[in-house]
């Protein structure tokens, strides 16, 4: 029978360890995400992976606020972070970094999640706004877009949850 660990059980890193510890070479890139729950759950999420950077462009909330820490749950003091008045200003900056770059959106030409295999050491994931996903234009900078096979009525899944789904299957392999 199983046993629900203790959190001393768990083996956390502490917040210097974090910061110093190898990360993945993953940005996320949140495009005009208007809830600040959202954003929280995605420096929750980055946290989990050990993701590089979290990227926050346009409407997109910035920490210190209460509301991203309530889901975020201290992750804003562990997670990188940095904000651009637009999404095509970060798009720019990454291409200068020598990011390869996807959008995760239902769009023609997509690559179904289940089939992506990143090709660069360096990957930028852009996830969009809750009503309109990722803007035209930046998908148009982007040289692919990810899109995760759905199987019901709805046509989109909460970005928290793509951001979860995204990492988990990318990043499977580093958890073994």
């Amino acid at each position: 029978m199983s046993r629900k660990l203790k959190n001393e059980e768990l083996n956390r890193m502490s917040v210097n360890d974090f910061k110093t510890a190898e990360k993945q070479a993953v940005v996320i890139v949140l495009d005009n995400v208007r809830s600040l729950n959202n954003v929280g759950s995605a420096f929750r999420t980055a946290d989990a992976f050990l993701i590089e950077e979290i990227i926050l462009c346009g409407v997109t909330g910035t920490p210190p606020n209460k509301e991203i820490e309530k889901t975020a749950l201290g992750a804003t003091s562990t997670v990188k972070w940095s904000y651009f008045k637009t999404t095509l200003e970060a798009m720019d900056a990454l291409k200068k970094k020598k990011y390869t770059t996807y959008a995760v959106e239902q769009a023609t030409k997509s690559i179904s999640l289940n089939s992506f295999t990143p090709n660069n050491e360096k990957t930028a994931l852009v996830f969009g706004n809750e009503v309109y996903g990722v803007d035209q234009e930046v998908i148009d900078m982007c040289e692919g877009v990810i899109e995760i096979p759905q199987a019901g009525t709805k046509h989109s899944l909460n970005i928290s949850v793509s951001i979860g789904i995204v990492l988990w299957e990318i990043l499977r392999p580093s958890f073994k």
